[in-house]
């Protein structure tokens, strides 16, 4: 059947991290699906901006569900020591990080774009130091292990036995494309899209059906199960088992 999966991401948004862990986990059956998936930097802050939106947690009530949603969706996915940096207004402003990761996307294979990605989002929610200056960036960049979880929901993967990512010399490129106009106007184009898609927020998904060609919108990291009966995909859904039962699960296609 095949299809398409494009995943609107922010470095800022906690929910864009959870799904950047679903794909790395279910990558590889995805590509045995046909299903190809992109994963394009955008810039929350624009998004709401453009559309109205306000961050969850400046509304109080949203603030208070927010600690029990975030701390359980964290579980979830695997992640651990994850809390925001300080003052996310300020943490938010993540152009250059992000134009970095547009280079990184058009210059590298794809597994060294996901570890980059995966290990700036570390440096982010786990370090609490935002790569948002040039410095910081590239210190985080030549410090990314080989290993860094594609694949993992780990926070300390090193598969490649104390390996860098990057070379001094990849890390002094990256830096110095995170300020070229040509990778300022691919997180603009990218960001622009999104919103013209429907975009409101991070993470924003849009799934194309390759049998049928029709596309849709899904926002948020817990849309899987739509997105894979979008795509006709089969899928194990959540099922409320009989007491003393034991754990099973069933393929469904509701």
């Amino acid at each position: 059947m095949g299809g398409r999966i494009d995943i609107y991401i922010d470095l800022a948004s906690l929910y864009s991290y959870i799904a950047l862990i679903q794909v790395l986990k279910t990558r590889d059956l995805l590509k045995q699906h046909s299903i190809e998936v992109e994963i394009h930097p955008v810039l929350l802050g624009a998004i709401n901006a453009a559309t109205g939106n306000k961050p969850p947690w400046t509304l109080r009530a949203k603030a208070i569900y927010g600690a029990h949603d975030s701390r359980r969706s964290l579980s979830s996915a695997g992640l651990a020591n994850v809390s925001p940096p300080g003052d996310l207004f300020e943490a938010g402003k993540t152009q250059l990080p992000l134009r970095a990761l547009h280079y990184i996307k058009a210059s590298y294979p794809v597994d060294v774009y996901l570890t980059a990605w995966r290990y700036l989002l570390h440096c982010f929610w786990t370090l609490h130091q935002p790569p948002n200056t040039p410095d910081v960036l590239g210190r985080a960049l030549a410090d990314v292990p080989v290993g860094f979880a594609p694949g993992s929901g780990s926070d300390s993967s090193d598969d490649g036995k104390g390996k860098k990512l990057f070379t001094t010399a990849d890390v002094a490129a990256i830096v110095r494309a995170a300020g070229d106009p040509q990778y300022k106007d691919a997180l603009r184009r990218t960001t622009e899209e999104a919103l013209g898609r429907g975009a409101f927020g991070a993470p924003w998904l849009w799934a194309t059906n390759g049998e049928t060609g029709r596309s849709e919108p899904f926002f948020g990291s817990d849309r899987w199960h739509h997105v894979y009966e979008f795509l006709g995909l089969p899928y194990r859904d959540v099922e409320l088992l009989s007491p003393g039962e034991e754990e099973r699960g069933r393929v469904s296609k509701l």
